[in-house]
């Protein structure tokens, strides 16, 4: 039997090959990206492991589809009282702001 430790190191692993593919291949082919990441959500659901952080971002909680800055994904850094960068998808307009720490 395997250990449920190993079971979620591997599904780790590979939702991190299908995201790093997914990123290669989104300028020549944005349908399969999507479809690399429809995958890696589907196998962390399935085996309940978190998307990996450096990766979490590049899915759009409003649309659940892959958003990749620049093409799909619009990036402003705003500044003022409460500075925070404010990424919005161009797909369903969902729009997520990220708090920046102020450096004293």
């Amino acid at each position: 039997m395997v250990r449920r430790a190993t079971i979620r190191r591997i599904a780790r692993e590979r939702m991190e090959i299908l995201f790093e593919k997914a990123i290669k291949i989104h300028e020549r082919e944005p349908e399969l990206a999507m479809r690399y990441v429809q995958i890696a959500r589907r196998i962390g659901m399935k085996t309940r492991v978190r998307i990996p952080r450096k990766y979490r971002r590049l899915v759009c909680r409003g649309c659940k589809q892959f958003v990749h800055p620049g093409c799909t994904l619009r990036v402003r850094v705003k500044p003022g009282g409460q500075p925070h960068i404010t990424y919005t998808c161009l797909r369903c307009g969902h729009i997520t702001r990220i708090p920046i720490k102020k450096t004293d």
